[in-house]
């Protein structure tokens, strides 16, 4: 999912991508807003929130708003950082922006239950669940060539919109092609839906623990793409080493 870049991505890549990291962030979204009152997938409605602080000059409110925002930023700029540094085809390129994201993931679980609305509790709970949507969207952005985006549906509905108004061109050329990007969309839809119903649900019912499940399908992730690129290169390796000795057999095989 992760170790394809460029002319070696295909579309069951990126929906593969589209489907985990899409329940990863409507888990995240649901149990973020049921557990601290604060959407921690996105921050347009951050905009809002910073705009009517700014007009009734509640300062501190503005002010973490504020943070939030840079936090979400960060994550991103983490993630560009990771991918431009140790390079997009390096596997630990994108190993680390998840481990981070789990890490955080953890500590909301086991920290969640402290959460007491408090100007520090505020900046470091949902703020740093607004730094793990910042490292993963940006990290499925950057990986899947701007195709997929997860934490967030508003850009997904209005590339959906566009891509049905093309599709029922008379004389459209290419129509498998916007076949494709309509099933993509509906894919981080659906996962996204389907991870905010059952991170609600979960949330009602065990709490902050919850936040333990978004954790088990980003280690599935991350052991699935290791483990995949570790069996393809013993399987090569293999392959050219039984080649190379089939060849020396034949050399010292008698002529007949």
């Amino acid at each position: 999912m992760f170790s394809h870049s460029g002319t070696h991505r295909t579309p069951n890549h990126n929906l593969k991508l589209a489907t985990l990291l899409g329940l990863t962030a409507g888990l995240v979204n649901a149990e973020g807003f049921l557990g601290f009152s604060v959407l921690t997938t996105n921050i347009t409605g951050h905009a809002a929130l910073l705009a009517e602080g700014i007009a009734q000059q509640n300062w501190q409110s503005a002010q973490i708003i504020i943070l939030w925002m840079l936090l979400f930023l960060a994550g991103a700029f983490t993630s560009g950082s990771c991918l431009s540094l140790l390079g997009a085809h390096q596997r630990f390129s994108y190993s680390i922006p998840i481990v981070i994201e789990i890490t955080i993931l953890v500590l909301s679980a086991i920290y969640g239950y402290k959460y007491d609305g408090s100007t520090i509790s505020k900046v470091a709970l949902p703020g740093s669940l607004l730094f793990a949507m910042g490292l993963q969207n940006a990290l499925v952005s950057m990986v899947s060539g701007s195709v997929v985006r997860t934490t967030h549906l508003t850009g997904t509905f209005t590339d959906l919109g566009i891509e049905l108004a093309q599709l029922v061109k008379n004389n459209i050329k290419d129509r498998s092609a916007i076949r494709s990007k309509i099933k993509l969309k509906l894919f981080i839809i659906c996962s996204f839906m389907s991870g905010a119903i059952a991170g609600a649900v979960l949330f009602h019912r065990i709490g902050f623990t919850s936040f333990v499940f978004p954790v088990v399908i980003l280690t599935f992730v991350l052991l699935y793409d290791i483990f995949r690129v570790n069996v393809k290169r013993y399987y090569q390796t293999t392959s050219k080493a039984f080649q190379r000795n089939k060849v020396k057999l034949v050399d010292y095989l008698p002529p007949t």
